[in-house]
């Protein structure tokens, strides 16, 4: 065989190959069931108070629903990080099914936003201890972008289940705004060893009503501003009065 003839013949041993293990990763992702997730993260839940989200949690999950570990790896392949995520969306869901478009309605805004940040932290009330583990975990530096991530979905779900319709930069700042308010209001919860909570809910109650003014002075300020720019002469006008004054 030739060298030419043997080169040619790795190469096309080396594309086989390549293509067997894209074969079998996609073979491996696609065996595991998605019904096996859900089971795994309920289980890991009753872990994570003791070991935090890790996976030690996850491994000892799968021995108590006798699933292989190796399984439970590949259902959470990015550990930890995709173990909340997935408790995040949960909670999500469970926000809106708190908050019915019937039962907001006849609410104002305020109300209806209030309402919705209330139902996304009373989701995670049987699992106070799992979400302050999520918190410690989402604080650390690489695992910010997921915070960021899982934070502003659950803001942009709130606007989304009462259908605001913004599109302009106010989808933004109402989004960016909301964000302060429910993290801040979050992280009030986690620590407030008040009867049912009365000190987070005022405290939810002061940053709903510090936002709600400052979005009426930014109107009065806009309102204002354009007032004054209707009564200024129009430059352009005068300017070319000055160059063709109206006897010549």
């Amino acid at each position: 065989m030739t060298r030419k003839n043997r080169h040619n013949s790795e190469n096309l041993l080396t594309g086989w190959l390549s293509l067997g293990i894209l074969w079998l990763m996609a073979k491996l992702n696609t065996d595991i069931p998605d019904d096996l997730r859900a089971p795994l993260l309920q289980a890991a839940l009753v872990h994570v108070p003791f070991e935090g989200w890790g996976d030690k949690a996850l491994a000892l999950a799968a021995q108590d629903l006798k699933i292989d570990a190796g399984l439970a790896d590949l259902a959470f392949p990015g550990g930890a990080g995709d173990m909340i995520d997935m408790l995040a969306q949960q909670q999500d869901q469970k926000m809106v099914d708190a908050c019915p478009d019937e039962a907001l309605k006849d609410l104002k805004i305020r109300q209806k936003i209030t309402r919705l940040v209330k139902s996304r932290i009373e989701a995670e009330q049987d699992i106070r201890e799992a979400a302050r583990r999520a918190v410690t975990y989402l604080a650390m530096p690489g695992n910010a972008a997921l915070g960021l991530k899982i934070l502003y979905r659950s803001v942009d779900l709130m606007w989304k289940t009462i259908h605001d319709p913004s599109t302009d930069f106010n989808y933004y700042t109402k989004r960016m705004t909301l964000s302060g308010v429910h993290s801040s209001t979050f992280l009030y919860w986690l620590n407030d060893e008040s009867e049912d909570f009365a000190e987070t809910w005022a405290f939810l109650d002061r940053r709903i009503g510090n936002v709600m003014q400052f979005e009426k002075t930014k109107a009065q300020f806009k309102s204002g501003c354009k007032a004054m720019t209707d009564r200024l002469p129009d430059i352009w006008q005068n300017i070319s009065r000055l160059r063709y004054p109206p006897n010549s």
